[in-house]
């Protein structure tokens, strides 16, 4: 397959640079990148107005299989990628049963190499059944096929597990994703410590919790010399406290989700249980340190935490539903709505959040980038597109998001693994 791409807005999110070129791909690879290339193609796509960067990648992402296919599979959840310009997704542990023996690793990559092209990446479990009680062999997950570990959707409350793991995982150059909440704190909590919680009458999950975990989880990477990755940071505090540790030299990065830099607590009055995530919707002031933390670095990566239920289980009240809103579809349109197009942050630097920065991080050494000899994985969108979130038209099994009838600006017009189109918008 030889595909020509002309006329793009090229954003190379390594150099910062942005250009007008041509891109030739051939048997996966992108082997030209120049102006007005004049080469025989089996398609050409004319990208005039559009951007061209790397296929985005996620990597933090539920896609419930095994067991809970009822929310979201494989096939549906790829779907999704492809339909928001994601190329690249890490898929969580927390399954039924838990991700976390190797023959469930390669039942997740079997499933995977018959879906639709995207890639998908197995994050392992830190503890047997994420029960928090017996480290699992990460050794034989690795060799199995898994790019980390995370309890993810439990905090692990035990340290000394916690530490031991980091040692294994830091032997093994893996990272440890780490969800940072502390049970105790937070456990049947809906909605975080505030005033919405007040009006409502609800214990709430206060700001401390996470941080006290964040800080818990960044000691013990700094003793223990391992990798650790917070996961969906939301409060201001912790964007300190994190930016604290990379100074003192600590091998810790994080991310954030586009919920967490555009919705406050205030949206559970409107919205109810579409809003309930964890950790859960903060203030202004949290959205402002986000914020503050993308633009300066010390937050690395935009992730979704794509976390699909069924009509069912979201229709609950608010203290019974469960947790979580997709978002594979909706990232790339929100972030560039919230962040590009107010002029908070500018193309490059998004780009780099969604692409080179998240494969990084997870090693993943051939995406993220786009440069002669990459992978021809490839985003294609219209910066300038302005269209409404209509979750009736997602591919995701699931509907739960609080973005429902919002106006954004951004459309993602092809999305290419491998040098095929496996999505163009009609």
């Amino acid at each position: 397959m030889k595909l020509l791409i002309k006329h793009g807005r090229v954003v190379d999110p390594v150099s910062g640079t942005v250009s007008i070129q041509d891109l030739y791909i051939e048997n996966g690879k992108v082997v030209q990148l120049e102006k007005d290339i004049r080469q025989e193609a089996d398609q050409v796509i004319d990208a005039d107005g559009l951007v061209v960067c790397p296929g985005l990648v996620d990597m933090h992402v539920h896609l419930r299989a095994p067991g809970l296919t009822y929310k979201e599979d494989i096939f549906t959840g790829t779907a999704a990628a492809a339909h928001g310009g994601v190329t690249s997704v890490a898929c969580m542990a927390n399954t039924d049963p838990v991700v976390d023996t190797p023959e469930q690793v390669r039942y997740v990559k079997d499933k995977a190499a018959q879906a639709n092209g995207v890639h998908v990446y197995p994050i392992a479990a830190v503890s047997m059944g994420m029960r928090g009680e017996e480290p699992s062999d990460a050794d034989a997950l690795k060799k199995a096929g898994a790019i980390a570990l995370s309890d993810d959707g439990c905090n692990v409350d035990n340290a000394n597990l916690m530490r031991d793991v980091m040692i294994h995982a830091k032997r093994l150059e893996m990272p440890v994703l780490c969800h940072c909440e502390d049970t105790t704190m937070v456990e049947g909590r809906a909605v975080n410590e505030g005033s919405v919680s007040r009006q409502l009458w609800l214990e709430g999950r206060p700001a401390i919790a996470e941080e006290i975990m964040v800080m818990r989880d960044a000691m013990l990477a700094e003793e223990t010399g391992a990798h650790v990755h917070i996961c969906h940071v939301s409060t201001a505090k912790s964007v300190d406290i994190i930016r604290r540790m990379k100074k003192r030299g600590v091998a810790i990065t994080c991310e954030t989700c586009p919920q967490y830099f555009t919705l406050t607590e205030d949206e559970i009055l409107t919205q109810g249980s579409m809003a309930r995530v964890n950790p859960p919707l903060r203030t202004a002031k949290d959205i402002k340190g986000i914020i503050a933390g993308l633009k300066d670095g010390t937050i690395d990566a935009i992730a979704t935490d794509h976390a699909p239920h069924s009509a069912e289980e979201k229709s609950r009240p608010l203290t019974r539903a469960p947790s979580g809103m997709v978002g594979l579809e909706t990232s790339l349109a929100i972030t560039l709505t919230e962040l590009y197009h107010t002029g908070k942050m500018k193309l490059p630097e998004i780009i780099k959040r969604m692409t080179y920065t998240p494969a990084s991080i997870l090693r993943l050494s051939s995406k993220g980038r786009l440069s002669l000899g990459s992978d021809a994985d490839i985003t294609i969108f219209d910066p300038e597109e302005v269209w409404t979130i209509d979750p009736e038209q997602f591919a995701s099994k699931a509907r739960n998001t609080p973005f429902a009838g919002r106006e954004v600006k951004g459309k993602v017009k092809y999305t290419i693994v491998g040098g095929n189109v496996i999505y163009q918008d009609r």
